[in-house]
């Protein structure tokens, strides 16, 4: 007995839902062709328009939808249904209004019949999404609480997960990243358990959490990846959407890579005819074209055609944004952007205001516009305690901060050059974190992914699905837990003039992008130095390399080439960074000097002009000084420990243990030196010195670490200890490294200590040999037993040892 029509459109929903496209036109086909019920015909072209929607035909699925609308004799319901069935093919295809009024018309009937159904909530979800894209977060949550309590009421896991997801992505359009991840991340276990598809959709929205981070490698692998799954489903328009975001992602540090994929991403909107879609597209395009080529003149009717089409389509704020962005070179009024509108949007009002006073010259206002920018800036990180979250979240004003360094590089007045530098040191660790407390839950997450680090050795262990839904669990984790504390605050020039103890000089550098100026500051005030970037940038090309090789290749005509080269190499970037300031400094015992990203890897010590001063790598100069109000005293407990495969390792602890000759020292080494062991050793320890082999995570410092006995101590093993060390001593290759994110500051494994309360740090940014790390460290520890300061200790051990090695302070030295 042939099926009916009625089971046959059954089973075509379920084929649907499984995603079996071909399948499912087939038995629709049949269903239709045996009723002659309008309604359930209706109800089939219903669920045949959604399987050509998603097999790239959304132009059918479209007039499909409203020919059935358009019969008579279609029950409440069904018209219902078949409503918020355009309304979503309208939502996909960038046609917000009028999706936002057939969902709309779809609620209100199915909550006229008085149930709760499922039915119901998924309208109600569609229609959140439709909010969210106007920017309504508000009618957006309402629409998405009411469909997370009908999906609860009817036991609707997979939708639910769908539901808790969004909620996420509302947090995000908000400016809530915490949130945002956590509830993404949580639902994620669910949603991968029903599909890999529903997993990619997923990771599509995490990767917008992680590209509002500035996390934005991690976050165009992602979109990269979930872009080529969409492509072998041919599921067009979410693999443009991808493509979309992926643009959006590149467009402030590949402006090139971001206008060939927005490109792309609009041509396969335009093939769907999802305009709405294209037209945003074509507004990244825009923003990357003229990034990568900022003499271009701008098109304003390209602008002006593309903005219309977005208000058109219902997005609003982008709309606004590219006016924005048309007007940047000075020509015609700013559109007016009011304080309800998204931090995003704010930011970039006073990113062209900035850009339009610097380009008619007018550099005091380019730095209040610019100013005022950054403030927002911090009040929306105020609600961030982590520090790879504080630093990647400094993308969003790493324009303004460039426009204000230029401005007040070219007015020359030192004061609002110091103002600019400090403001430079603190864009990404101006809040100061609250500890989160232990947790059992994350301290096991970082066990896990110790023995997944362990078992894929010699392997890309970043790209293994297990790594990353560990590191997603543990980074979430992070985020939610640690809390900010107060803003840390800046010190003006006067101020840090008469705070500046007797003796003791500041060297400051600035670079604007193009242009590097150091300025001195002493007791005496303050004075500007022009510096030659080009020769800085010559010099420092080709010097990791040369100081690695200068580290291998000792003694022999080969180490003599190599120390003659390095040599000549530290002897330029001294004559560029140093002899033009020293002298205005030449009174001094003691200097402090504040670096850009651009400088990270210079390894100071072992320059000319600064063999035997004592100094110390400041995170800011107003840090440095602020936190002066505790008097150092000799340390009382030492601890010591040294990882695996370390040649001289247990040697090298062992000597410098030796200099306190006992007196409050615990030595960890071979199997005893695990992880578990060397955080508590350090929660102790006034002092902590770590023999290990190190790596740099370049993309988030909490991720690098040091080899112990067990695995990999993480960054984010440190934040879980509750009282760091005051000095902190890592003779292990690359931890004193840093990674330049999105400004003037670098970041790395030192800062993760700093961040969370040491004073002191020693590292070297490069490779140091064993025999001269074990007797130059050792030197150190004596004079640290004698209760000199870090900066003096290392600076004396220079001097006695005979030794030119990298090792430097990081933060407080004196």
């Amino acid at each position: 007995m042939p099926l009916s029509a009625i089971e046959l459109h059954r089973r075509g929903v379920e084929a649907a839902n499984a995603r079996r496209f071909a399948q499912a036109r087939r038995v629709l086909d049949a269903a239709s062709a045996r009723t002659d019920d309008p309604d359930l015909r209706a109800r089939i072209d219903g669920t045949t328009a959604y399987v050509l929607a998603q097999t790239g035909r959304p132009a059918a699925a479209e007039q499909l939808c409203r020919a059935a609308l358009g019969r008579a004799g279609l029950r409440a319901e069904t018209v219902a249904l078949l409503s918020g069935q355009l309304g979503t093919l309208l939502m996909h295809g960038g046609t917000l209004v009028e999706a936002g009024s057939m969902l709309t018309r779809a609620i209100d009937t199915l909550t006229a019949q008085g149930e709760e159904t499922t039915e119901l909530a998924n309208c109600l979800m569609n229609r959140s999404v439709v909010r969210m894209q106007q920017r309504e977060l508000g009618l957006c949550v309402d629409d998405l609480e009411r469909a997370v309590a009908v999906y609860e009421a009817n036991h609707d896991e997979q939708p639910l997960a769908e539901a808790r997801h969004n909620l996420g992505y509302a947090a995000l359009l908000g400016g809530d990243l915490v949130t945002a991840l956590t509830l993404m991340t949580r639902s994620r276990p669910t949603l991968a358990a029903t599909s890999d598809l529903a997993a990619a959709i997923s990771d599509l929205d995490r990767a917008e959490v992680l590209r509002d981070a500035g996390l934005t490698t991690e976050a165009e692998n992602l979109l990269a990846h979930v872009a080529r799954q969409f492509g072998a489903q041919r599921m067009r328009q979410a693999r443009a959407e991808a493509e979309f975001h992926l643009a959006r992602s590149l467009v402030r540090h590949d402006p090139t890579g971001a206008e060939r994929t927005a490109r792309t991403a609009a041509r396969r909107f335009l093939a769907l005819e999802s305009h709405g879609w294209a037209a945003r597209a074509h507004a990244v395009r825009l923003e990357a074209l003229h990034r990568s080529k900022p003499q271009r003149p701008r098109d304003l009717d390209e602008f002006t055609r593309t903005a219309k089409a977005l208000d058109r389509a219902g997005f609003h704020t982008e709309a606004t944004t590219l006016r924005l962005d048309a007007r940047r070179d000075g020509t015609g009024r700013l559109p007016r952007i009011d304080d309800t509108a998204p931090t995003p949007l704010r930011l970039r009002a006073h990113e062209v205001r900035a850009a339009r006073a610097a380009a008619s010259g007018n550099d005091r206002a380019a730095l209040r516009a610019a100013a005022a920018g950054l403030d927002l800036l911090t009040a929306w990180q105020q609600s961030f305690g982590a520090l790879d979250l504080q630093a990647s979240a400094a993308m969003h004003g790493s324009d303004l901060m460039f426009t204000g360094l230029s401005a007040a590089a070219r007015l020359r007045d030192p004061a609002t050059l110091f103002e600019w530098s400090e403001r430079a040191r603190h864009l990404s660790q101006q809040v100061a974190p609250v500890r989160p407390p232990h947790d059992e839950s994350l301290a096991e997450d970082l066990a896990e992914l110790r023995m997944l680090r362990a078992e894929l050795a010699g392997a890309d262990w970043t790209t293994d699905a297990r790594v990353r839904a560990v590191r997603d669990r543990v980074r979430e984790r992070q985020w939610a837990m640690t809390g900010s504390g107060r803003t840390l605050e800046r010190l003006g020039l006067a101020e840090t003039i008469a705070l500046l103890p007797p003796r003791t000089a500041v060297l400051s550098y600035v670079f604007t992008g193009s242009t590097l100026q150091g300025m001195v500051v002493t007791a005496s005030g303050a004075t500007i130095v022009d510096l030659s970037w080009v020769k800085v940038r010559t010099a420092l090309d080709g010097l990791r390399a040369d100081l690695d090789m200068a580290a291998m290749t000792r003694g022999g005509l080969m180490g003599a080439v190599t120390e003659r080269a390095l040599t000549a190499r530290l002897g330029l970037l001294d004559a560029a960074l140093l002899a033009p300031l020293l002298p205005a400094a030449s009174s001094a015992d003691h200097v402090a000097i504040t670096v850009p990203g651009a400088l990270g890897g210079v390894p100071w010590a072992m320059l000319p002009g600064m063999a035997g001063v004592p100094f110390t790598l400041a995170t800011s100069v107003s840090r440095l000084l602020s936190g002066r109000a505790h008097t150092r005293t000799r340390p009382s407990t030492i601890g010591f420990a040294a990882g695996p495969r370390v040649a001289r390792a247990e040697e090298e602890v062992d000597r410098a243990a030796s200099a306190w000759n006992g007196s409050g020292t615990t030595v960890v080494t071979g199997s005893a030196a695990t992880v578990a062991a060397v955080t508590e050793l350090a929660a102790g320890s006034d002092v902590l010195h770590i023999a290990a082999h190190g790596r740099h995570a370049v993309d988030n410092p909490l991720f690098s670490g040091f080899e112990l006995a067990d695995g990999i101590l993480f960054g984010y093993d440190v934040d879980l200890i509750p009282r760091v060390p005051d000095t902190v001593i890592l003779s292990a290759c690359e931890l004193g490294r840093s990674s330049v994110r999105w400004g003037e500051e670098a970041l790395g494994m030192t800062q993760v200590w700093l961040h969370a309360g040491s004073s002191c740090v020693i590292a070297a940014p490069v490779a140091v040999p064993d025999d001269v790390a074990g007797e130059l460290l050792s030197a150190v520890h004596t004079g640290l037993s004698e209760g000199v300061a870090p900066a003096v200790a290392l600076a004396r051990a220079t001097i006695d040892t005979g030794l030119s090695a990298p090792f430097q302070c990081h933060g407080d030295g004196f």
